[in-house]
């Protein structure tokens, strides 16, 4: 799956960004590859998070997983 990040340069010389898929990515750094680096690591922790999150709440509970494709 492809992302999109928007990205500035602050007076500081430093990179700040965030993913427009995942607002909750948010990340900064010295180099614009580094930053995208920064953007990738900070989805797969917004990911991780949430799926814990969703764990937790059906933890006890009988339920079921279904696939989900989207075009």
């Amino acid at each position: 799956m492809e992302y999109t990040f928007r990205y500035t340069r602050n007076a500081d010389g430093w990179y700040s960004g965030q993913c427009e898929q995942v607002p909750e990515a948010i990340s900064q750094a010295p180099t614009l590859h580094e930053l995208q680096e920064n953007i990738a690591d900070a989805i797969s922790l917004v990911f991780q998070a949430r799926r814990e999150q969703v764990l937790r709440n059906f933890n006890g509970s009988k339920s079921t997983r279904r696939k989900l494709h989207l075009a």
